[in-house]
């Protein structure tokens, strides 16, 4: 997929009406015309592997077609039947590595359907309609459902739910819903509050409350959650970030990355978000992409993204590290961070240039020291296992039965904070989705 470049600066931070341009749409939307020549390519396989690629199982083919006759809505009620944040995911998905990489055009060289711009397409249509909610609610079960988290996970087992005649209660720790969509992506991916108003519109289906700044272990108790529902449900995610655990960590001027991509996608005035010039941002994933991206477009001179690995081991995609480079970003590859040094704040950092001795990382005894003054942390997070003493944990992860339930009878889990989940938003909407289903068969239902 194409994307708009970053708006050149000049000297010194940017001005707001180059940030305002740097923040747009990194996509930009089919027109009517454009979605219908594009849809035209897909040849509808059969047992499409594009379907087989997807973790929610969208009929891929099937939506598309529906777009060929101009029936959008019919489109997206395809897409949203199987996953309900199809917006955003049409938005965040790496579809690149996913429905878009098994395309079977990619066999003869041609370049694969578009399907992620086209499900947004679709789905942005039916929503910018304002229309009644496409699904309806089962007759009621007379059951409540504790869903803890209003991320992808949580919100898409409190919208299976509700359609399963079940009522949701769901308790979010933040001010806002939406977990990743609303806090987590940069804000170049979900321009015009979409979050937000993709929240609204799942919530249209109706028997779902949202009840925000409620914190497992703080304000809320599992017993208490299991005492007032019939069965709970936890999307909590991973609450924690990992440290580097190396001197000079705590300085001033160093941030977590998850921490300043939540400020900038809560600011109402990006111009007035403090940068720093020189800008390090440690990790290899997608996280640490969205915030040495949104540094560069926010007027840091500099921007270097360091790894300790080599570039075939980060787990960025190969689109967002492109992204990257496109963007004015240095990438430094096999260096591990040794020290963080300033008086107060930082100043600049220590790295080791690394290698391979067979399978294993060493260093090489070899040093360098690049300038900086803001360090952002973005090597992964954890959950925080406090609230959930007592489950059975395996590498940091909730440990979950084929069914989804926990080593708690009663509790199920989805998304990032179990042990087979992926740090996808699409792979937390399945498993939210399947969940659902797992917790109406244990109500008495069909399942």
């Amino acid at each position: 997929m194409g994307h708009r470049p970053v708006t050149s600066k000049g000297c010194g931070h940017a001005s707001p009406a180059e940030i305002n341009a740097n923040f747009a749409d990194l996509h930009e939307p089919f027109s009517g015309l454009q979605a219908k020549a594009e849809a035209s390519r897909c040849l509808y396989c059969y047992d499409a592997p594009c379907i087989q690629a997807c973790p929610t199982s969208i009929d891929i083919p099937g939506f598309i077609h529906e777009i060929t006759t101009g029936n959008n809505s019919g489109a997206a009620k395809t897409i949203l039947s199987q996953n309900i944040m199809g917006g955003t995911c049409a938005r965040a998905c790496p579809t690149e590595v996913l429905c878009e990489q098994a395309c079977v055009l990619n066999a003869s060289d041609e370049q694969p359907v578009e399907i992620g711009l086209l499900q947004r397409h679709a789905v942005d249509h039916l929503m910018a309609k304002n229309e009644a909610h496409p699904f309806k609610r089962a007759e009621s079960s007379g059951k409540t459902i504790a869903v803890v988290g209003a991320g992808p996970s949580g919100l898409s087992c409190a919208h299976r739910a509700a359609m399963l005649g079940h009522d949701v209660v769901v308790y979010e720790a933040k001010p806002k819903s939406g977990g990743l969509n609303e806090y987590g992506l940069a804000a170049y991916k979900m321009v015009d509050d979409f979050a937000r108003r993709e929240v609204d519109f799942l919530l249209g289906i109706g028997g779902i409350e949202i009840r925000h700044e409620q914190r497992l272990g703080d304000t809320l108790t599992l017993d208490t959650l299991k005492a007032d529902h019939d069965a709970v449900f936890l999307g909590i995610g991973l609450g924690q970030t990992n440290g580097l655990r190396i001197e000079g960590e705590d300085m001033g001027g160093v941030l977590d990355a998850v921490d300043f991509i939540e400020a900038l996608r809560q600011s109402n005035d990006k111009s007035k978000l403090c940068v720093g010039e020189d800008v390090i941002v440690i990790g290899a994933g997608n996280t640490a992409i969205d915030a040495a991206v949104q540094s560069k477009r926010l007027g840091a001179d500099n921007v270097t993204l360091v790894y300790r690995r080599g570039e075939a081991q980060m787990s960025a995609t190969e689109f967002e590290v492109d992204l990257a480079r496109t963007n004015g970003v240095n990438i430094r590859l096999w260096s591990a961070p040794v020290e963080i040094t300033g008086r107060g704040a930082v100043e600049a950092m220590k790295f080791e240039k690394m290698t391979l001795d067979g399978d294993k990382l060493v260093g090489t005894g070899k040093h360098y020291e690049l300038p900086a003054d803001m360090v952002l942390k973005a090597i992964g997070q954890k959950m925080d296992t406090g609230p959930v003493n007592g489950f059975t944990i395996d590498g940091n992860k909730l440990t979950i039965g084929d069914n989804f339930e926990t080593s708690v009878a009663g509790v199920f889990a989805g998304g990032d904070c179990i042990k087979s989940g992926e740090d996808l938003t699409v792979q937390a909407v399945e498993d939210g989705k399947q969940a659902a289903h797992a917790i109406d068969t244990y109500l008495g239902g069909e399942g």
